[in-house]
């Protein structure tokens, strides 16, 4: 019997006000969900507290989850500067709770994203929900997408390891070494 190769990718979409997160195993070529949800940091008066709270609640994570590598969506260029500076912090703090802990970081851009995951680089928030929904077999849709956000980054690096890795010889055997990939 054939050792299957297991990998659990955390993928984060960062915020300042909600960040998401989404945890999969991928082993050999299926994809289960482990867990999604959001860090809500609204509730929290200044910008050091909601730092050291990312930090906290993705250390958390990675404490229970073990990923094997964590994925961020990279921030799109905005208009306003501080907003812009936050949202940096923010994501330079939960790449900093991973690589304390060694475990390697990707930044992938939202059009990425989008492109990976529905086919369309300006796909809607809801219709990467909606595709990830039928794809994970998520039985109920969240409030946030920024949750489902997170979760289509971690896909994205899923989806980008394996096309590094590729060594079908044709379509034939893609389909084969791939069925969770076709719809």
């Amino acid at each position: 019997m054939q050792n299957v190769k297991e990998k659990i990718i955390l993928g984060i979409d960062p915020g300042t006000t909600v960040m998401g997160y989404g945890v999969i195993l991928v082993k050999g070529s299926n994809i289960s969900l482990l867990q999604f949800g959001v860090i809500h940091l609204s509730k929290y008066s200044s910008h050091e507290l909601k730092l050291k709270k990312i930090f906290e609640r993705i250390s958390s994570i990675i404490e229970e989850f073990g990923p094997d590598d964590v994925a961020l969506e990279a921030p799109f260029y905005g208009k306003n500067v501080q907003s812009m500076l936050k949202l940096g912090r923010a994501q330079g703090v939960a790449m900093a709770a991973a690589l304390t802990r060694g475990i390697p970081i990707t930044e992938y851009a939202p059009k990425k994203v989008k492109m990976s995951v529905t086919g369309n680089g300006n796909a809607s928030k809801e219709q990467v929900a909606a595709m990830l929904i039928s794809q994970l077999k998520i039985k109920e849709a969240p409030k946030l997408l920024d949750a489902t956000d997170a979760l289509a980054v971690a896909l994205t690096h899923h989806y980008q390891a394996g096309a590094l890795q590729m060594s079908a010889k044709s379509w034939k055997s893609f389909i084969a070494e791939n069925p969770g990939r076709i719809k």
